[in-house]
This record gives C-alpha cells, sequence and structure tokens, in this order.
C-alpha cells in the first residue's frame, strides 16, 4: 500500500504543485485547506504523513498540531513562508518532524518526506526491549516504564530518553541527543532539547518525586544515571 500524505494548505497553486510531485512518486495524496479538515482527516483516515502549512485561513497550522497531537504522533513537515528561528524552535517544540519555507522546491520537499517516512519504517522494523536498572524500554511500542510504570511520553520524549539509557553515565550533547532523535537533524534547534529534557524531568518525578535521574552537565549536555539494584 502507498503511503498516505495528507497537505493542509490554503494556496491552491501550492497544493497543486506538492499533490503533483508526491503523486509521480507513487504516493496517496489528500489536500484539505482548511485546518480543521485536516484534523478531521488525521482523526478518521489512515495517515502517514501530514505537510502543514502555518497560515491557514480558519485556525493556525500551530495550533492544528497540537490538535493533531492530542491523539497521533503522525510525522509533520510545517510549511509557511515565514523563516524566524522563534516560528521554527514553535513549530519543533509542539512536535513537529521538520519545517520548510516558502519558496521551496517540491523535488527538496518530496526528499524529506521520504527521509522522514524511511526512518520510521526502520524503526518499526526493529523489536527490542531495553531494561536498565528501574527503565524498560520497548521499541515497538514506544513506551517506557519507570519503576514498573508507563510513562506518557511525546515521540521526542521516547527518543531523547531511549538515547541515554543506551548508555548510562555517558555524556550526550544537544547536537548528538539531535542528530539521533530527530527526523531531520539539520533543522535541529538545540533549545528543543532543552524543553523536552525538562518536560522528562518533570514526568520522571511525578512518579518518584526524590528521584532526578537525569544530570546536566554544564556546557557539554546530559546524561542518565539507573539504579542497579
Amino acid at each position: 500500500m502507498s503511503p498516505s500524505i495528507l497537505i493542509i494548505e490554503d494556496e491552491a497553486s501550492i497544493a497543486d504543485n506538492l499533490v503533483y510531485a508526491l503523486g509521480t512518486e507513487g504516493f496517496d495524496v489528500t489536500w484539505k485547506n482548511l485546518g480543521s479538515e485536516g484534523v478531521r482527516e488525521v482523526l478518521t483516515q489512515t495517515i502517514d504523513l501530514v505537510i502543514l502549512d502555518i497560515g491557514l485561513p480558519d485556525i493556525s497550522g500551530f495550533e492544528v498540531c497540537k490538535q493533531i497531537r492530542q491523539f497521533s504522533e503522525v510525522p509533520i513537515i510545517f510549511l509557511t513562508a515565514r523563516s524566524e528561528e522563534i516560528d521554527r524552535v514553535v513549530g519543533l517544540e509542539i512536535g513537529g518532524d521538520d519545517y520548510v519555507a516558502k519558496p521551496f522546491s517540491p523535488r527538496e520537499l518530496v526528499a524529506r518526506v521520504k527521509a522522514i517516512l524511511k526512518r520510521l519504517s526502520w524503526k518499526q522494523d526493529v523489536l527490542v526491549e531495553l531494561k536498565q536498572g528501574q527503565f524498560a524500554v520497548d521499541e515497538v511500542k514506544a513506551q517506557v516504564r519507570y519503576y514498573g510504570k508507563d510513562l506518557d511520553l511525546t515521540r521526542y520524549e521516547f527518543h531523547i530518553l531511549k538515547i541515554l539509557l543506551a548508555q548510562p553515565a555517558r555524556v550526550f550533547s544537544r547536537t548528538q541527543i539531535m542528530d539521533k532523535a530527530w527526523e531531520m537533524p539539520a533543522s535541529r534547534l538545540e533549545r528543543s532539547v532543552d524543553t523536552h529534557i525538562k518536560s522528562l524531568r518533570t514526568k520522571l518525578r511525578g512518579v518518584r518525586a526524590g528521584e532526578n535521574p537525569i544530570k546536566t552537565h554544564r556546557g557539554f549536555g546530559y546524561s542518565i544515571h539507573i539504579d542497579e539494584n
């Protein structure tokens, strides 16, 4: 079955170009010009990736992403005329996987779509349960248990925690974490790592208030320390 791509874009000329470019590569493409329609499509249909414009006529692309993330971890590529760093930071921190500024090459966007789907496909083919002290990582379910309790993690929180747990006590720089966790490392913004680490610590404290296994190494990065008992 061909991967299903949803385009949420109100400019018909841009959407037409993307539908054509993706269609010639064998993708099954659906186009919606309103954010609310796009959210409904993800909720009711099987979608493998979303290309999402920020400047929509009904609700912003950021709000669309937030609504989708309440029930789906489908990859999202933001598409916008704006290229300021704050927009990229916000887009990635709320759950976006990549960010492409207009004007852009449809071929480049198709290449990014393929790269994200290829990486996700590879991850889904791997069955791993990593047990490290008080942690257990289920790769297939994208789930981490902490002292026997399942953590409610976002996709990037899961990947970051898995990276740290694979090599306890090793210090990973923000750049190294981004390279391993993000679908498109070229669009990395290191401030996003700090945001996700902060959220992870809050969720870990929700299970064990007195423990803080993720350590900050000022000027270097982060590591995790586990209880082997």
